[in-house]
């Protein structure tokens, strides 16, 4: 049974919790995360999950939290 556009909506807002969520316990903020609203609207779509723009510190603070403990 597919998603209706309600259920999907609701996934993403859910996807974006989690990663602000994570991204929180790591130190890092994504100023833009959110979920799209053009593709949220859209009929029969998948909504896209817009992570946006960042600095620099943000850029290599994410990186970092990416790349994991040293040593492993």
């Amino acid at each position: 049974m597919a998603l209706t556009a309600r259920e999907r909506l609701r996934a993403a807002e859910e996807a974006v919790r989690q990663l602000k969520a994570g991204l929180d316990r790591a130190g890092v903020t994504l100023p833009s995360l959110r979920v799209d609203p053009l593709t949220a609207t859209a009929e029969g779509a998948l909504p896209l999950v817009e992570l946006g723009r960042c600095n620099l510190d943000t850029a290599l603070r994410l990186a970092c939290v990416l790349e994991g403990p040293r040593g492993e």
